[in-house]
């Protein structure tokens, strides 16, 4: 793999994986809807950011033919708001058909929140999706409108993506800590499980990923630790030397994904690049 196109550039994975790609020496393309990339990669010019919106199949097809990649990392998505589903689904759709056009490999990202998390246990490729809110189900389309455009593609789920020590801090850690400092007011689901993972370590495991075009289809790679929501943002907030103490958790309401804990032993078998849990990356050694 020598020439990449990371759609969601812009993005805190999108960003880490370009960046990652650029200093193992590929060459990298990134796109940006309405935010231009903030990574040094993008303002040195060592990759290239291109304006695209992904719901524009047109565009699309004539950025990946443009570029030429030999894979596809694509990150773009909207969490929620009037642009949401067509850009997960319809752009998922759109970036599958122009890399399979031009013989490119496709990691797809997708999410733990495909799943409702009512099966009490770690949940596995082959359980089927059952989404329980709309970002989910978006998801969850979005992998069926992949696999049917692209069947070698591999679609990575995932969870709650951090940065932890030395890196730069994810939406979860800064709303935490801004909890903790009394800048804003909410309590963290206690019975909403996730397994965290490291910006880092998906970024490596994304793009050893893409140069392994033999594995397709559904793809479980997260932190190794699940942990509730409480104990996520107590951990964020010791990692930045942030007092916790007055964090206060709470049941989630109807219609939130439960414990959507994935397994990641395939993963584990599978890549070189480690998964660490998210106590490893974040607990205060000092």
């Amino acid at each position: 793999m020598t020439r990449l196109l990371v759609t969601g550039a812009s993005g805190f994975l999108g960003g880490e994986v370009a960046e990652r790609a650029v200093r193992a020496g590929r060459t990298v393309a990134g796109t940006c809807h309405t935010t231009s990339p903030a990574r040094e990669v993008f303002l040195r010019g060592d990759a290239v950011a291109v304006r695209l919106d992904v719901r524009d199949a047109e565009a699309v097809a004539r950025v990946v033919d443009d570029v030429r990649p030999d894979a596809v990392v694509h990150c773009a998505y909207v969490q929620d708001g009037p642009a949401a589903e067509a850009t997960i689904v319809e752009g998922s759709r759109h970036v599958a058909a122009a890399a399979r056009a031009v013989g490119a490999r496709l990691v797809h990202l997708s999410s733990d929140v495909v799943f409702a998390g009512d099966l009490g246990r770690p949940l596995r490729e082959d359980d089927p999706p059952a989404p329980v809110f709309p970002y989910g189900a978006a998801k969850a389309r979005a992998e069926e409108e992949v696999a049917a455009a692209d069947p070698g593609a591999v679609l990575v789920r995932t969870s709650l993506v951090f940065g932890g020590p030395g890196a730069e801090r994810s939406k979860h850690e800064a709303l935490a800590i801004a909890v903790a400092r009394g800048e804003r007011e909410m309590a963290f689901f206690t019975d909403e499980v996730r397994c965290p993972v490291q910006v880092g370590d998906l970024a490596a495991a994304v793009l050893e990923l893409a140069a392994r075009p033999g594995v397709a289809g559904p793809l479980h790679v997260a932190g190794t630790e699940a942990v509730d929501r409480l104990t996520f943002a107590r951990l964020a907030c010791e990692a930045a030397g942030v007092d916790a103490s007055g964090l206060r958790g709470a049941p989630s309401p109807p219609g939130r994904p439960r414990d959507c804990a994935l397994d990641v032993s395939r993963a584990l078998a599978l890549l070189e690049t480690p998964l660490r849990g998210v106590s490893e990356v974040l607990r205060r050694t000092s």
